[in-house]
């Protein structure tokens, strides 16, 4: 079962496609916002979930004071159960975005990035899914991208500058700046 572990939907319950996704387990989303928030990138941030499966990165975002969050992923099974999930649990100021992680579209200006990809994704594709959200982020977001402890350090495209890395388990998490002025260099 997966749920919103903390906030104001905390303990509510949250369904998943039963194929073709690797929700975020409860102990690692607790870790990440337990992180996310000492750095106060949560509450009123506009988030962006991609590769989002159930939802449950930014519905826990939303569910800890975050202002709006996109779910984005293409596949439309996921898309419908998002959508359930946001209705269920009564979430405002979310959206749902069928759409490739490299082509979607918005009209914010996002300040936190929450990526959790399949945990054999095509490192090409990766890079061209962050060159393509750069167009999407705010001048110093936080993005947090989610993939196998087993995985290779990603090489970061142009524009983001990688602040740390924690592993949880079979988890690891890169916590990367965005910065248009930025190259791509390790703090």
């Amino acid at each position: 079962m997966t749920r919103i572990v903390s906030g104001t939907h905390g303990g509510r319950k949250l369904e998943v496609p039963d194929t073709g996704t690797r929700p975020t387990s409860e102990r690692v989303r607790e870790a990440l916002f337990s992180r996310l928030e000492s750095w106060d990138e949560v509450d009123g941030a506009r988030v962006i979930d991609v590769f989002a499966g159930s939802g449950a990165l930014g519905l826990e975002a939303r569910s800890r004071g975050a202002a709006l969050v996109t779910l984005v992923d293409s596949a439309p099974k996921a898309a419908r159960v998002m959508r359930g999930n946001v209705t269920k649990n009564r979430f405002d100021n979310v959206q749902v975005v069928q759409a490739d992680a490299a082509k979607f579209t918005s009209i914010h200006d996002y300040t936190l990035a929450l990526l959790d990809p399949p945990y054999d994704i095509d490192m090409e594709y990766l890079e061209r899914v962050l060159i393509h959200l750069q167009e999407f982020l705010a001048d110093d977001a936080l993005v947090a991208l989610e993939l196998s402890a087993r995985t290779p350090e990603p090489a970061w495209p142009e524009g983001y500058v990688r602040e740390s890395e924690r592993k949880w388990g079979e988890t690891r998490v890169w916590f990367l700046t965005f910065s248009a002025n930025a190259g791509s260099v390790e703090a």
